[in-house]
């Protein structure tokens, strides 16, 4: 088991234990640094995450925003296919743009202006969601858009989670099925896997009883601020410095 992965995940499933996000939205660009291909890095993070994600489910699925769920399917979905399809053949930079959106986003509440802003362009939810599907098929960033639009709409942090957890699973699951039929096949060894998953399991039960539990819903939209706007910079970051 490389122990540069074991390390990503732990401190990944953390983040998306608490905010529904961030294996994927953090795991990607740490694996393709430490110098993993983007296929191998899918292949290493998408199970974890659906697994994480489908406990979050699981858990609070009367939560889930029914509406927006059946629209990341019908307008995101096909896209994070197409695209995914014909990642290998190109290469787009759009950490900066998505970067300096984020850090908007988390500016909402303290700035009128920037909140007027966002629910003017929030107001085309289906373009958004095409855009998101795009986003997602090309570099794995997908999740923040997703938890941009979802926070934006200041729901209670249980629906907050919940849907994002159920939109996120189904992006990565429709993930893991076009390598399938790709027949992409030089991914994770099953053992490791595995070995991967339960150990995720164990830090999902941990962050769940001693962190998540003692949030509230104050408190989580404050922190999901914080966390839009680091993600935001950090993908500003990786822009420059590419």
């Amino acid at each position: 088991m490389p122990v540069d992965i074991l390390a990503t995940l732990l401190l990944t499933t953390v983040i998306q234990s608490i905010f529904g996000v961030g294996i994927l939205l953090f795991g990607t660009p740490l694996l393709l640094l430490l110098g993993y291909e983007f296929s191998y890095a899918l292949s290493a993070l998408l199970p974890i995450s659906i697994a994480i994600n489908m406990l979050q489910v699981l858990k609070h699925y009367s939560y889930i925003n029914l509406k927006l769920y059946k629209n990341v399917l019908l307008y995101s979905i096909p896209f994070i296919v197409l695209f995914l399809f014909i990642i290998t053949n190109i290469h787009l930079n759009i950490g900066l743009i998505i970067g300096s959106f984020l850090i908007l986003v988390a500016l909402k509440s303290i700035s009128p202006r920037v909140e007027l802003a966002l629910k003017a362009m929030l107001r085309y939810e289906k373009l958004y969601l095409i855009l998101m599907g795009i986003v997602h098929g090309i570099t794995n960033l997908g999740g923040s858009l997703l938890t941009a639009l979802v926070h934006e709409q200041n729901q209670p942090k249980n629906i907050t989670r919940a849907t994002i957890a159920i939109c996120y699973a189904t992006f990565a699951l429709f993930q893991l099925l076009t390598l399938y039929f790709i027949g992409y096949d030089d991914g994770m060894p099953y053992a490791d896997n595995m070995l991967l998953l339960q150990t995720s399991v164990v830090v999902f039960l941990l962050t769940e009883e001693f962190i998540y539990k003692r949030i509230d819903n104050k408190k989580y939209t404050q922190l999901f601020a914080v966390f839009l706007a680091l993600s935001g910079a950090l993908l500003l970051l990786k822009s420059l410095n590419s």
